[in-house]
């Protein structure tokens, strides 16, 4: 089973919007996108627009970059999952989010300041 791009990128957004207890409408009205057009996009069942997600990751604050680091991170864990049920790979040889570097996306983001030392 292929896993899609947009699912994964839906479910990293939708993630982040609740761990801010923020509701769809509140996003929807801060990014300039319709209520509906953003369910779609959560639930992977459209496209994002590489401006209609900077619209998105604009109003819930946090870099785009982000966002695709995430995504990258949960779509290796996939392909890695798949190729362990295929026995393309031995399960449990480096298939962990530990073994791979991968941290979840922070509860914050941090300030530029925290960035720079300041």
């Amino acid at each position: 089973m292929m896993v899609l791009l947009r699912h994964l990128l839906g479910d990293v957004l939708r993630q982040l919007r609740q761990r801010q207890g923020r509701t769809l409408r509140e996003v929807s009205a801060d990014a300039r996108v319709s209520l509906g057009y953003l369910s779609e996009v959560e639930r992977g069942q459209k496209e994002a627009s590489s401006e209609l997600l900077a619209s998105i990751c604009g109003a819930l604050g946090v870099p785009l970059s982000q966002v695709l680091r995430e995504v990258s991170d949960q779509l290796a864990l996939a392909e890695l999952q798949e190729a362990a049920l295929s026995g393309s790979v031995p399960a449990g040889t480096g298939t962990s989010p530990d073994r791979l570097g991968i941290d979840p996306i922070p509860d914050r983001v941090p300030e530029v300041v925290d960035m720079v030392g300041v």
